[in-house]
C-alpha cells in the first residue's frame, strides 16, 4: 500500500483518485451479499472515461453533504475524547501491483484500525442509534477500506451535535473480503481493457 499524503477534498486529493476504483464506490461493484452490482458497467466506464479525460465529473454536494464535511473534524475530536485513541489523518491509500484500487478512510487509528465518520440527518443517526449497529449501506465501503490497508478494523462512526454519537467497531468479514479481491482483479483488468480501446 501507498499513501498519498494531500488533503482529502483538494484538487490533488481528486487528481490522485482519478480513474481508480474506490472503496466509497465499492457497492458499485459488489453487493453486501458478494454478487456483482447492477451498477458496475456504468462505473467501470466511469472510470475508464476519468482515466482516460485525465479529469472527474464534478458531482453533485448538497446541503447535508456539505454541512457532514465541514462538521468532521469535530467528530474525529469527538472520537479521541470518548475512546483515548490519537487518529492519524491520511489523504488516500492506494494498492500497488496489477489491481489498483483506493481507499480514504477518515483517519488510521493505532496499528491496527481505521476510521470512518458520518455527519446524518437527524432521523438518520437516530435510526442508527436505535439499530446499534453498521449500517449496511458502508459494509463495501469499510470492508474496501480494511482491503486497501491490510488493518484489522474500522470503527464507523456517526455524529449528530446534542446527540449521543455510534461507535461501531466492523471487523474484517474474510468471506466477502476474499470475493471483493477477486472482483476487483477482474474489474481493474476489464478496466484496463477498456482505457486502451478507447485511448
Amino acid at each position: 500500500m501507498i499513501i498519498i499524503d494531500c488533503i482529502q477534498g483538494t484538487p490533488e486529493w481528486f487528481a490522485a483518485r482519478c480513474g481508480i476504483p474506490s472503496a466509497s464506490n465499492f457497492d458499485k461493484i459488489l453487493t453486501t451479499d458478494g454478487k456483482p452490482s447492477k451498477q458496475r458497467i456504468k462505473y467501470l466506464y466511469q472510470l475508464a472515461g476519468e482515466k482516460t479525460a485525465g479529469k472527474q465529473e464534478e458531482t453533485y454536494q448538497n446541503a447535508a453533504m456539505l454541512r457532514g464535511i465541514e462538521m468532521e473534524d469535530e467528530a474525529r475530536k469527538l472520537y479521541e475524547i470518548i475512546t483515548g485513541e490519537s487518529v492519524f489523518q491520511v489523504g488516500i491509500c492506494v494498492t500497488e501491483g496489477k489491481a489498483v484500487y483506493a481507499a480514504s478512510p477518515d483517519g488510521m487509528v493505532g496499528e491496527d484500525g481505521l476510521l470512518e465518520i458520518k455527519n446524518p440527518l437527524i432521523a438518520t443517526h437516530v435510526s442508527y442509534l436505535l439499530d446499534g449497529k453498521l449500517p449496511m449501506d458502508y459494509f463495501q465501503q469499510t470492508q474496501g477500506q480494511l482491503l486497501v490497508t491490510g488493518r484489522k478494523w474500522v470503527d464507523f462512526v456517526s455524529n449528530y451535535p446534542g446527540l449521543k454519537p455510534l461507535i461501531v467497531r466492523v471487523e474484517r468479514d474474510k468471506e466477502f473480503l476474499k470475493a471483493l479481491e477477486i472482483e476487483l482483479e477482474v474489474f481493474c483488468s476489464e478496466l484496463a481493457e477498456i482505457i486502451s480501446k478507447i485511448k
